[in-house]
C-alpha cells in the first residue's frame, strides 16, 4: 500500500477525512517542541568524569581509544596505527580540520580525498560528537565526508576531540541543531566497529562495516 491509502485508512478509522488545521498545528507544535525523553543518571556527569564515561563504553563496544595530548600528536598515531596493521593506503575525509594531518603523513602512505570505495582497507573522518551514555560516535554526512567512509573500508579511523563529548544522545540532537540550518540528509551513530551474532549465535566481526573502529581523543 501506498502511504497515501496508509494515512487515508487510518483517518477513516478515526473518522476524519482530512487532516485538519488544528491537527497539522499540534503536529507542528510537537516536532518544534524537541522534548527530551528521561535521561540516564549515569550520563548526568561534570565534564571529565563524562569523558571518562564515554572512554569506557567505547571500549567495552570494542572500539579502540588511543588517546591524544594535541593535534600535533595525530599525524604520528595514524601513521603507527596503519603501520602496526600492515596498511600502506588510506582514504579522508575532506574536512578542514583533517587538511593539516595528510600533510604530515608520511610520503610512503598512498592517501587520497573522497569517497570510499569497495577494497578500500581503511578511512579517517572526523566525528562530529561522542555520546558518553553508550560510547557512541555521531556523524553526518555532507560533502566533505560522504557516508561510504565510515561503512565501506575494513578499518575506520575516526578523530574526536574531548570537548565534543556530550553526555547524552538529547544533548547530541539538540547540538546538532543548534549548528545546522536543516538537518543533515544522513546521521549515522556508531557504537563500535560492525559486528553480528546472527549466523549460528557466532560473533563475526566486520558483518555490515568496518572490522576495527579506532577513535583518536584529542585534547
Amino acid at each position: 500500500m501506498s502511504k497515501a491509502e496508509i494515512l487515508g485508512n487510518i483517518r477513516r478509522g478515526l473518522g476524519r477525512t482530512q487532516a485538519t488545521d488544528a491537527d497539522k498545528a499540534r503536529v507542528a507544535t510537537r516536532i518544534s517542541a524537541h522534548a527530551a525523553n528521561l535521561i540516564p543518571a549515569r550520563a548526568q556527569l561534570p565534564e571529565a568524569q563524562t569523558q571518562t564515561l564515554f572512554i569506557d563504553m567505547a571500549r567495552e563496544a570494542a572500539a579502540e581509544v588511543i588517546e591524544l595530548s594535541n593535534a600535533s600528536a595525530l599525524p604520528a598515531a595514524v601513521a603507527e596505527w596503519l603501520q602496526e596493521a600492515s596498511i600502506d593506503e588510506l582514504v579522508m575525509a575532506t574536512d578542514e580540520s583533517l587538511k593539516p594531518l595528510r600533510q604530515q603523513l608520511p610520503e610512503t602512505l598512498k592517501v587520497r580525498e573522497g569517497v570510499a570505495q569497495a577494497g578500500d582497507l581503511a578511512s579517517l573522518t572526523g566525528a562530529f560528537l561522542g555520546i558518553a551514555e553508550t560510547g557512541t560516535l555521531m556523524l553526518y554526512s555532507r560533502p566533505e565526508s560522504p557516508t561510504t567512509l565510515n561503512f565501506l573500508p575494513d578499518n575506520h579511523l575516526v578523530v574526536l576531540r574531548r570537548k565534543d563529548i556530550v553526555g547524552v544522545y538529547e544533548q547530541a540532537w539538540t547540538r546538532l541543531r543548534e549548528q545546522q540550518a536543516s538537518l543533515p540528509r544522513t546521521v549515522n551513530m556508531i557504537t563500535g566497529p560492525s559486528r553480528s551474532a546472527d549466523i549460528e549465535q557466532k560473533l563475526q566481526m566486520g558483518a555490515h562495516g568496518p572490522r576495527r573502529l579506532v577513535i583518536f581523543l584529542l585534547g
